[in-house]
């Protein structure tokens, strides 16, 4: 699969011992795809040729969690075996394009396969590594819930963000974000467990007017006890996103069953900032989403419908039984 996008930069990393014995190239620091697709993470290998022919050479690939704590197994080569682990079973093999190539394949890609991979090649005595990032095209959004502000442990947020299709996003998807335009003035949990916001027109209320744009941090909060909003990151789905076109306006219950009724189901707010953000989606009815909000996405600013800017306008979480708004739906392909 082509990669969408691609850093150049060259990472290798040489065993010293007796000299550069055994070292390992990763071609491209980072490699950028979307959910439901695939990517390879370059990683090739490199014997110095006066050693032995070795069939026990194993290759490991392991995620780095976002604290570098811990490594999670993904994929484990060692002559004729092989074995993929948890959410990588199945997913996962080696592309094997020629001799000392150890990339990894992954397909279908979920949210959750976002962050650094780590490339190993143990040669008897020999082992050396490599890292590469899994970027995923998408979107960040802020979230809170329908009882209010501040409401969330860590995770509360991260089951908050997967109930609407979407994961905790990372600082570095937050940066990006941030350097896009993204302005919100409410802390929210990432998936280091640090607590950050990111400002680009600073204010007396969020920081001070007279402080830099940035993203502001909290650092690292206790994950139990300390409550806040959350940033989600989603990508690409596989579906169709609409809105439901309807002969009257709906309360919450009718507006969970007319979907159901057209073969699909209430859509989530991940969903509706994919559609805005990734396709485009633009429409001027508010309608309601799966946690109970009502919102509508603009993608062509214009009098009524959001003037000032492209965004998911958000109304807020009203009555349940208010009968005064339509609804969006999603209906999930193969």
């Amino acid at each position: 699969m082509p990669a969408f996008g691609i850093s150049l930069t060259l990472n290798v990393q040489l065993s010293q011992e007796n000299g550069p014995r055994l070292s390992v190239v990763t071609e491209q620091a980072k490699v950028v795809s979307r959910r439901g697709s695939n990517a390879t993470l370059p990683c090739k290998f490199i014997r110095d040729p006066g050693l032995p022919p070795n069939p026990k050479l194993r290759i490991k690939w392991t995620k780095l969690t976002s604290d570098y704590l811990k490594e999670i197994d993904v994929f484990v080569v060692m002559g004729y075996h092989k074995k993929s682990y948890g959410s990588f079973h199945g997913r996962v093999h080696l592309q094997g394009a020629g001799e000392g190539d150890a990339s990894l394949v992954i397909t279908e890609i979920t949210l959750e396969d976002y962050g650094k991979y780590k490339c190993e090649v143990i040669d008897g005595l020999e082992d050396n590594t490599g890292v590469v990032t899994l970027d995923l095209q998408g979107i960040v959004f802020p979230f809170f819930p329908r009882f209010g502000r501040y409401n969330l442990n860590f995770h509360d947020a991260e089951r908050a963000c997967q109930e609407q299709d979407a994961a905790v996003a990372s600082f570095d998807q937050l940066y990006d974000a941030w350097r896009g335009g993204l302005d919100w003035c409410n802390a929210g949990w990432l998936n280091d467990g640090s607590v950050q916001y990111p400002i680009t027109q600073p204010r007396e209320p969020c920081g001070g007017k007279n402080t830099v744009p940035g993203v502001r941090n909290y650092g690292l909060r206790d994950k139990e006890k300390s409550h806040y909003d959350v940033f989600c990151f989603t990508s690409n789905f596989k579906g169709r996103f609409y809105y439901l076109i309807h002969p009257t306006k709906l309360t919450y219950s009718e507006a969970v069953q007319a979907c159901q009724r057209d073969g699909a189901e209430i859509a989530k707010v991940g969903q509706m900032y994919s559609a805005w953000k990734l396709l485009g989606y633009d429409r001027c009815d508010a309608g309601w989403l799966a946690d109970g909000s009502v919102r509508y996405p603009i993608s062509r600013p214009r009098r009524r419908c959001s003037p000032t800017e492209a965004a998911v306008r958000f109304v807020g979480f009203p009555d349940k039984k208010q009968k005064l708004y339509g609804v969006y739906c999603f209906k999930a392909s193969d």
